[in-house]
């Protein structure tokens, strides 16, 4: 019984991180471009929607804690952000290649004017979040030192560690309802519902964390009670 509803988990997950931003890809209006302009961005769709997953991966997730066991949560939540990390980082890059394929302006001259387009709100967010994004990676790798150098704890890590996921998530959310060719009304109010769920379930992780204990009174109230 309970394998039935772990695979009912899985299936539900895939469909609502996959599933979904395929089908809003499908149906919007976008013209369509070349097939690899088109796999790039179906690419990086995929993978923002699999960071978004992240958040659900959180331990205050009770019904996922019910079904796995954390070790193999842990797991998925690092196959899955080292995967989806890796499409996003180069997302940059992978605007640009296609220009390798086609006459004009070179992937590097089209790089440089991208980066350097400081007038244009979009690109300064996604140039934000990027920056966010590898800060956040690199802390993440190099967890333990940090951990024992600043922190002295896992707790105030985590804090850390969610409050730079949720400052990378509402730019890179901002950037591509900003500029993104295929976040339409419909596929910016997925993203935007998964965002906020998310960030309430990470709140209920650190609220848990510090519940709102009642105040003991000093010796001496006690005392004259």
């Amino acid at each position: 019984m309970k394998l039935t509803v772990r695979r009912t988990a899985i299936v539900a997950g895939l469909a609502i991180f996959l599933g979904l931003p395929l089908l809003f890809y499908a149906l919007g209006e976008a013209p369509r471009r070349t097939v690899l302009k088109e796999a790039f961005s179906i690419l990086t769709l995929l993978a923002f929607s699999m960071m978004l997953g992240q958040f659900f991966l959180a331990r205050s997730n009770e019904t996922l804690l019910s079904l796995f066991k954390p070790p193999q949560i842990q797991k998925v939540h690092k196959y899955i952000a080292y995967s989806a990390v890796t499409v996003i980082l180069l997302h940059p890059v992978l605007i640009v290649l296609p220009r390798a394929f086609e006459g004009g302006v070179t992937p590097w001259n089209a790089f440089v004017t991208m980066i350097t387009s400081f007038d244009n709100l979009g690109i300064l967010l996604g140039i934000a979040g990027w920056v966010l994004l590898l800060v956040l990676v690199v802390t993440a790798w190099f967890r333990t030192p940090l951990i024992k150098r600043f922190t002295h704890r896992y707790r105030g890590w985590r804090y850390f560690h969610g409050g730079l996921a949720v400052a990378f998530t509402s730019i890179a959310l901002w950037h591509a309802i900003d500029l993104g060719r295929h976040t339409d009304i419909a596929l910016s109010t997925f993203y935007v519902s998964l965002t906020l769920a998310g960030f309430a379930l990470l709140a209920r992780l650190y609220l848990r964390a510090h519940p709102n204990k009642p105040r003991t009174p000093p010796v001496s109230e006690g005392a004259a009670s």
